[in-house]
């Protein structure tokens, strides 16, 4: 376990070292969402009975932070080991393809974790906000901070330049986040466009995940829940085959 433990202290290490970066800077962007929301919607908008728009933001928002600096965390190491060439050292280690899969998912979980824990600790000196299923919310975010941790190494291994990467975050990560019911509940929407969110794993992720807090869900969680698990072992089967291929990395 030396070697496994080493890359994820390494993984772990990247990111606190320009924590200003990759911690705090995300935890301000989300902070600004819900100030904007606050003063814009708040007196107009109700989604569940007896719980402000703001309050009923704040799980959303606290879940896009971890999903999107997971994704983050990964797909921006891989790339740039590779644009470096230092990816070498890993590949000629006798690491095992799933030490270096597990490494790099568990740091992206952490970054995510710090994130969405700092946003939601500050958003408690402001707002009351219930946490009624802690271990509900704690298993959303786990199971969708590693998805997203696997699809930042897709895209880490897919691209070969940061301009590449950058299209796979704007234009498949953040549509599926804005559209999961992040600032929103789906049963406002119209009949056709709850189809398409229920298409979205994302969606899962964020109504599962609001669950621990109220309680109250779109959908069955236990539905949201097998979805997705199936989604991470989906992912990370196909990571893994991607990793132990040598796909971009070794050809």
């Amino acid at each position: 376990m030396t070697g496994f433990i080493t890359l994820l202290y390494k993984e772990l290490l990247r990111f606190w070292k320009v924590g200003f970066q990759t911690i705090l800077a995300p935890m301000v962007s989300t902070l600004l969402y819900l100030l904007i929301f606050f003063h814009v919607l708040e007196a107009h908008v109700e989604v569940y009975p007896n719980v402000p728009y703001t309050v009923f933001l704040i799980p959303g928002l606290v879940m896009m932070a971890v999903i999107q600096n997971a994704f983050a965390n990964s797909s921006s190491s891989i790339i740039q080991s590779k644009i470096s060439g230092n990816i070498v050292f890993i590949l000629l280690s006798p690491l095992s393809y799933r030490a270096i899969f597990f490494a790099y998912i568990l740091a992206s979980i952490a970054r995510g974790l710090l994130v969405g824990l700092g946003v939601y600790l500050v958003t408690l000196i402001f707002f009351e906000v219930p946490l009624q299923l802690p271990i509900w919310a704690f298993l959303f975010v786990i199971l969708g901070s590693a998805i997203l941790g696997a699809m930042g190494l897709i895209a880490g291994i897919w691209a070969d330049k940061f301009d590449q990467l950058a299209a796979f975050q704007n234009f498949i990560i953040l549509p599926l986040t804005f559209l999961s019911g992040v600032f929103y509940t789906v049963h406002s929407l119209p009949v056709s466009w709850q189809v398409l969110s229920h298409l979205n794993p994302f969606f899962y992720m964020i109504d599962g995940f609001r669950y621990g807090f109220f309680g109250v869900s779109d959908i069955s969680p236990y539905v949201s829940l097998g979805i997705v698990a199936i989604c991470l072992i989906l992912i990370s089967t196909f990571t893994i085959r991607l990793l132990r291929s040598g796909y971009k990395l070794r050809h």
